[in-house]
């Protein structure tokens, strides 16, 4: 994948970079982290410069947002609370469970929606809870923009300041992000236990 990556990046340039990286937000698998980095040592070898690189990759990011918020839009509560009348008993959720999700979120989205955009996979997933809860657009929008805005500006002036060498940033960043997935795997187990547990002394 990073080869089809990069011949796409050298052949299209700005464009090759923003479709990636709506892509990307689109399809989590494909690596950001490749996308940025490469796109910053670009800077060095032709005629992209770290600016143009930014604004595409961010462009793109925003592209990818809002069509995975439209998701979420299309999977609002109503549609929820069908999904649990025929399947809740097989997934073990209520119609209750539902609204305090979506109460939640309506409390943190937009704190979530901003700092999310920090972590590697969660950053592309989140836009859906975001229109699944019918958060303010123009919000959305704006946080993420600045939250990817940030992301990029490091990626790619890492990729552009190491150079020949970017492929370093990426080992770094496959172990940031098996770092965040393991410390989501826990918070992810805990959350089950607590909801297990509340359940049985509910009952």
């Amino acid at each position: 994948m990073e080869n089809w990556l990069i011949n796409i990046m050298n052949e299209f340039g700005y464009w090759g970079i923003l479709l990636l990286i709506a892509l990307e937000n689109v399809f989590p698998p494909i690596p950001s982290e490749i996308i940025l980095t490469f796109g910053g040592f670009m800077t060095n070898s032709s005629d992209l410069n770290i600016v143009g690189v930014i604004l595409a990759a961010t462009v793109g990011s925003v592209l990818g947002a809002v069509i995975l918020y439209g998701v979420g839009l299309q999977l609002d509560v109503e549609r929820m609370e069908k999904i649990i009348d025929r399947w809740g008993h097989i997934l073990r959720l209520t119609k209750k469970d539902i609204h305090k999700a979506d109460a939640w979120f309506d409390k943190y989205g937009p704190w979530t929606v901003f700092f999310c955009r920090f972590i590697p996979l969660i950053r592309s997933l989140i836009s859906i809870p975001a229109g699944m809860s019918n958060m303010n657009f123009g919000l959305f929008l704006v946080l993420t923009t600045f939250g990817t805005l940030i992301w990029n500006i490091a990626l790619v002036n890492l990729g552009a300041y190491f150079g020949a060498s970017w492929e370093v940033i990426v080992g770094y960043m496959d172990v940031y992000s098996k770092i965040i997935y393991a410390v989501l795997a826990l918070l992810f187990v805990s959350v089950v236990i607590l909801y297990v547990r509340k359940r049985r002394r509910n009952s």
